[in-house]
């Protein structure tokens, strides 16, 4: 199929590994030139290399913490022209107890899974609804629709963000600007790694057991690749998805079964 995207400009927030590198890599497949972000320059310029050579389309490679706005500054005054897709991603905080976390625990997790993308859509949006095209898609998380409890900090703040684009997608569908969530479960990056090595020491178990366990509770029996979660970003910001306003898509291999 034929996105209707080739020749559009994308942003595409921590896209130097894991999911948000497996949704530019999918964008520029179907022409889409690229702004990718990542805090890590060897990281970012190694992977915005590997773009370039296979999808021969432009790549602007900016080294910066997105969730400051320093960062976003840097990002934003990389365009050469409107950005056409914003895709939102940073990386969640760290599991825990609630009792162990502090006020700045909290004020740090809604800064990167809340207000970062909030400012980011603020600066993106209204030329898009001039130019009367818009996609932008929020990777949040499967927690969004089923909490996991030693998340918390990463359930609270990716659920505010939902909240908030609940009703402003709705306000901009008009202008054919829409705004959609991408919830991912459990796929093979080095985010779920470290829930891993976090759930093994939590019950003191091997990493390798609580792989294994993951993959056999899940419906499809393993975990998802970056390429598959990019495949449904793609689509979400093609020319083809104007109707698919403030949903929250879950790619889970259908770990959450909304109806028992």
């Amino acid at each position: 199929m034929d996105l209707g995207i080739k020749g559009k400009l994308a942003i595409v927030c921590a896209s130097s590994r894991g999911l948000g590198l497996g949704c530019a890599n999918e964008l520029a497949a179907n022409g889409v030139d690229l702004i990718m972000n990542g805090i890590n320059p060897d990281t970012l310029n190694a992977s915005a290399d590997m773009i370039r050579d296979s999808h021969g389309v432009k790549v602007v490679a900016v080294a910066a913490d997105i969730t400051t706005p320093e960062g976003r500054a840097e990002v934003l005054g990389a365009a050469d022209r409107v950005v056409d897709i914003l895709v939102n991603n940073a990386g969640g905080p760290p599991p825990g107890d609630f009792r162990d976390w502090q006020r700045e625990d909290w004020v740090n997790a809604v800064n990167s899974n809340m207000i970062t993308p909030i400012e980011m859509i603020k600066a993106v949006i209204d030329p898009m609804i001039a130019q009367r095209f818009g996609r932008i898609v929020n990777i949040t998380s499967g927690s969004v629709k089923n909490p996991i409890p030693h998340l918390g900090l990463s359930n609270g703040a990716r659920a505010g963000l939902t909240g908030f684009v609940a009703g402003l997608s709705r306000q901009v569908a008009q202008h054919n600007v829409t705004i959609n969530g991408l919830l991912p479960g459990q796929f093979n990056t080095d985010r779920i790694n470290s829930l891993f090595e976090a759930a093994a020491k939590r019950e003191s178990k091997d990493v390798a057991d609580i792989r294994s366990a993951a993959e056999a509770a899940n419906p499809s029996r393993r975990l998802g690749e970056t390429n598959e979660f990019g495949h449904a970003c793609a689509f979400l910001c093609s020319a083809h998805s104007g109707y698919l306003v403030g949903q929250n898509l879950l790619v889970d291999g259908g770990a959450h079964n909304a109806n028992p």
